[in-house]
């Protein structure tokens, strides 16, 4: 009888790369702890300040609107006015409040011309804040 040695296979080769699974996990927990506790960080610094009656609140921002309708008439407080008595009118409000906004309402027919003429008015007056004023659009039905 011969006795001879069984082979053995040889061992598996120790793992040698980082099992990522339990990292990931540490790292979702903390990035759902930092949104969380985000917010709380970027509170406002809270102070005590003295009190004085100079400090009272600004006035809120004065607008004026001008309209053009379709037929190129304008409109300056929904009153209807020349050019002429459009620059004077916006040049006393100017003088008032320098600041003052002109909201601009013009409607799609007007030609660029008109529109062109009634901004140069308000800067003529003195009036620089100019808004255009536009609508949404109407949703179509699917």
């Amino acid at each position: 009888m011969a006795f001879g040695r069984l082979e053995r296979s040889e061992r598996a080769a120790p793992m040698s790369d980082i099992n990522m699974t339990p990292l990931v996990d540490v790292m979702m927990v903390l990035v759902v702890i930092f949104i969380l506790t985000a917010p709380l960080l970027a509170s406002s610094i809270r102070l005590d300040l003295p009190r004085t009656s100079a400090a009272s609140p600004s006035d809120a921002p004065q607008f004026v609107t001008l309209v053009v309708d379709k037929t190129g008439q304008a409109f300056l407080n929904d009153k209807p006015v020349t050019q002429a008595e459009l620059a004077a009118s916006l040049t006393q409000t100017a003088a008032r409040n320098p600041d003052t906004e002109v909201q601009l309402r013009a409607d799609q027919a007007v030609p660029y011309g008109r529109v062109v003429q009634v901004m140069g008015a308000a800067q003529q007056a003195g009036l620089n804040r100019i808004g255009f004023v536009a609508d949404q659009p109407k949703a179509t039905p699917k």
